[in-house]
């Protein structure tokens, strides 16, 4: 069974960096397709970013494509969001997801706790 933990998550200014990770477990990681979500208070869970298997391919939302970077470590079972330039609109909890690389939330079958990303003005 996949288990995926998120860290990372915290405080910053707007304009400021904050790179989240999520670690799993459970799996063979190097063969699992991962993706990123996030969920503002009274919203829906929003595709934000994904990854193929092997890194080779990656997909962003057109609202974090450019500031967002996805990446994955095959070794350390362990997949990265680094966020630049962050925006107030990026407040979010931030979810890990396992399974996909589609753009939505019913394509993945293992989901992190969320971390929670605060943006001040």
């Amino acid at each position: 069974q996949v288990q995926l933990v998120e860290s990372g998550g915290g405080l910053v200014q707007a304009g400021g960096s904050l790179r989240l990770s999520c670690e799993a477990s459970g799996v063979t990681f190097s063969r699992l397709n991962m993706g990123w979500f996030r969920q503002a208070p009274g919203k829906e869970r929003d595709f934000v970013a994904s990854i193929r298997y092997d890194g080779d391919s990656t997909r962003y939302h057109s609202t974090v494509k450019g500031r967002f970077t996805i990446s994955r470590d095959n070794v350390q079972n362990t997949m990265y969001l680094q966020m630049n330039s962050l925006k107030p609109e990026d407040t979010a909890v931030y979810y890990c997801a396992a399974g996909s690389t589609a753009l939505v939330a019913g394509a993945y079958g293992s989901w992190g706790q969320g971390t929670q990303v605060t943006v001040s003005s």
